[in-house]
């Protein structure tokens, strides 16, 4: 199988190769702004893709999208590519699907909640460790009652419980405070008011359309649309991270292959390690020492070697050292620490020559015969056949057009889950309750029933006037009765039970009347 042709040695004057073989044991591209790191990638993307290698890489900049189309052909490409011996080169573009999670420039992207997990997801919401705790409450009372927590609605709604029976979740799996849940409500507001939204939730994401082979034999490069999520670095390196131990956790073992499954390049590297707790970190070393046996092939780029931390940058076996300017001391270090980790090259001065590099030149090792790392070969690089900058909108839409995977990905899907199941429970007390009457019941009509005859709370007009008749009519025939008797017994006494009984007898008429007793 022929070798991935990064450049030709300046030193030696020979080819500088990646042997496929040696694809999966991971990679560091490093260097200053500007320097050429970028057109690295694209031709190592390329190379890979030629080979039916998948790759998967973040575009930060907007220019990696190039690779979706041929490049212009111009002389000064041409004589570089002739001098450096790239055989039957020509313009070209590669097969590539664009995908984003904010679903703008590319398909969307999407997880559930439960994949993600707890713990990638307390950091993407940057709660404490008394804040993830709570989290970790949330995640444990949905899978003990059998809900699904697929997007952000669903999370919300167990929150929700959780507040409600907190005594009840806290005597049975610790102590859950409301502060506590309303700092984890807060940050999903962020999350929500930042994009992110609609990362969560249905279609997921198939590992298998990440690792796609076109007609041709040519692997497809999935390209992720990073420019606005870069400003979110927590997101972009959380996601990053969710996608690398999904496929450490999905794909079978295989050993060592001819060449990899799939090629992973993890862009702005440093974005990975800061600020990630000491358990976060050894879950990345793991992962990365691990995945290689199982046909994924890691490559970091950064500005600086030593934005890796040493014990991932010692799985690092293929290495592409661009320039980097010692203006600094952070600078010098860096320098420094670039070139203790080559392999010394009698013919060359690795610490004088990073400084001194021009744009398009690298210092290069990589993996040979039996795995032994090459001595390093200041390096020109190859160009790629794609273009060397970014695309137009039209050329954009006419890629997303023909891809393969967007009637599958393009449309959210909202099934059952946490959130309506909690809601259906809470329906049916809402459905006992008696309607307010409507306009079309009722309208002006009821009102004046109401003005006229009351409600059960209110007497109306009639009622009123009744109770009134019936004190100046009982009274008339108390008075009446009370002359009469008081003849005998005296008029006072008369008047006073005349007017009680005449009351009582008209209440009553009135009342069998109205229906009331």
């Amino acid at each position: 199988m022929d070798p991935i042709l990064l450049g030709k040695g300046l030193t030696d004057d020979v080819p500088v190769v990646l042997l496929p073989k040696y694809g999966n044991r991971h990679g560091l591209v490093a260097g200053a702004t500007g320097t050429g790191k970028t057109v690295t990638l694209m031709t190592l993307a390329e190379g890979f893709s030629r080979l039916g290698v998948p790759v998967f890489m973040a575009d930060v900049k907007g220019d990696v999208a190039g690779l979706a189309v041929a490049g212009d052909g111009s002389q000064k490409v041409l004589q570089r590519a002739a001098g450096i011996g790239v055989a039957g080169y020509a313009p070209g573009a590669s097969p590539v699907v664009f995908w984003d999670l904010y679903g703008r420039l590319g398909h969307p992207v999407r997880t559930t909640v439960s994949e993600m997990g707890p713990t990638l997801l307390g950091r993407i919401l940057e709660l404490n460790d008394t804040q993830s705790g709570v989290l970790d409450i949330v995640f444990k009372l949905a899978d003990d009652r059998g809900l699904l927590l697929l997007d952000l609605d669903d999370l919300r709604a167990l929150l929700a419980l959780v507040a409600e029976e907190r005594k009840a979740v806290s005597a049975e799996y610790g102590l859950v405070s409301a502060q506590s849940v309303a700092a984890i409500q807060r940050a999903l507001l962020r999350l929500s008011q930042d994009g992110g939204e609609g990362f969560f939730g249905e279609p997921a994401l198939e590992l298998a359309d990440l690792m796609r082979v076109n007609h041709d034999g040519r692997g497809v490069i999935g390209i992720l649309a990073a420019d606005q999520l870069i400003l979110k670095p927590r997101l972009y390196a959380t996601f990053l991270l969710w996608l690398l131990s999904e496929l450490f956790e999905t794909l079978p073992e295989v050993g060592d292959l001819e060449k990899p499954r799939l090629a992973f390049v993890f862009d702005e590297a440093h974005l990975l390690f800061d600020d990630a707790p000491a358990a976060l970190r050894q879950r990345i070393e793991q992962v990365v020492r691990l995945i290689r046996s199982k046909g994924v092939g890691v490559y970091f780029c950064s500005q600086f070697p030593d934005d890796v931390p040493d014990n991932i940058l010692g799985q690092l076996g293929n290495r592409v050292q661009h320039a980097l300017r010692a203006y600094t001391p952070r600078d010098q270090k860096a320098v420094r620490t670039a070139a203790q980790t080559f392999v010394p090259n009698p013919k060359l001065d690795v610490a004088a020559a990073i400084s001194q590099l021009g744009t398009g030149e690298a210092l290069v090792s990589t993996l040979q015969d039996n795995g032994v790392p090459s001595p390093v070969q200041q390096t020109r690089v190859a160009p790629p056949r794609c273009r060397m900058g970014a695309i137009t909108e039209a050329e954009r839409a006419q890629v997303r057009a023909g891809s393969p995977v967007g009637m599958r990905y393009d449309t959210a899907v909202n099934r059952e889950s946490a959130a309506e199941l909690l809601a259906a429970r809470v329906q049916p007390a809402v459905q006992d309750t008696p309607p307010p009457p409507q306009e079309g019941e009722g309208g002006i009509g009821q009102k004046i029933n109401e003005f006229l005859f009351g409600t059960r709370r209110r007497q109306g007009v009639v009622e009123s006037v009744a109770k009134q008749t019936a004190r100046n009519v009982g009274g008339s025939i108390g008075r009446s009765v009370g002359s009469s008797i008081g003849k005998s017994v005296g008029g006072k006494t008369g008047g006073k039970y005349g007017g009680q009984i005449g009351n009582q007898i008209v209440r009553g008429i009135l009342g069998g009347i109205f229906g009331r007793r």
